[in-house]
Parts: structure tokens; C-alpha cells; sequence
């Protein structure tokens, strides 16, 4: 059972950064593609960003490409989203997953409790 817990959300004037953090836990954890997701006030969770089992392949939704970056250190079970140039339409609830190197909730089967980003301007 692999377990997720996100962490680096906060409060952040617009054109900043930040770098969100997910630790993962679990035998099989590391042999997961890795996803970060996010959720704004009364919309739907939509997909953000999610990186292959071993880093080598990573996708984007258009919204965030050239400013956020996914990556992954399985050495220390750990996947990162490095948020630039943010904007206040980035602010949300975001989720990291567990699942299959795709876009869609459905394909992943793990979930972390989310951590906040409010972007003001």
C-alpha cells in the first residue's frame, strides 16, 4: 500500500515560487509514475504534472508548462514541484498520486491529504 504526504504549501505573491513536496511510502512506491494535481475553490481536481517511475519522462498540463517542473528522487522517496512565475489563478489545493504515467484521476489508485497554495496579486 503506498501512502502519500505533501508538504511546501503556503502563501506566495504573484510572479514567486515554491516547491512542493511529496514523500512516499510502501514497498512497490518507487515502481509508480508520480502525479501532482490540483483542486480551486468549487472547480473539479484537474491534472497538473506527472513524472515516470524512474524521472526520466515527465508531462504537463498546458497551463503550467515552462513554469512548473516535476521531478523525483526515489533515493529519498520523494517527488518534487518546483512552482515558478506563479500566478493567481495557480492558487489551489494540490494533490500528489500514485498510478500509471497518464493525465487522468482515474489512473491513479493513491492519494495524498493535499497541501494549499494561495497565490495573491
Amino acid at each position: 500500500q503506498v501512502q502519500l504526504v505533501e508538504s511546501g504549501g503556503g502563501l506566495v505573491q504573484a510572479g514567486g515560487s515554491l516547491r512542493l513536496s511529496c514523500v512516499f511510502s510502501g514497498r512497490t512506491a518507487s515502481t509508480y509514475a508520480m502525479g501532482w494535481f490540483r483542486q480551486a475553490p468549487g472547480q473539479e481536481r484537474k491534472f497538473v504534472a506527472v513524472v515516470s517511475w524512474n524521472g526520466d519522462n515527465t508531462s504537463y498540463a498546458d497551463s503550467v508548462k515552462g513554469r512548473f517542473t516535476i521531478s523525483r528522487d526515489n533515493a529519498k522517496n520523494t517527488v518534487y514541484l518546483q512552482m515558478n512565475s506563479l500566478k493567481s489563478e495557480d492558487t489551489a489545493v494540490y494533490y500528489c498520486a500514485a498510478g500509471s504515467y497518464r493525465r487522468f484521476e482515474s489512473d491513479f489508485g493513491a492519494w495524498g491529504q493535499g497541501t494549499q497554495v494561495t497565490v495573491s496579486s
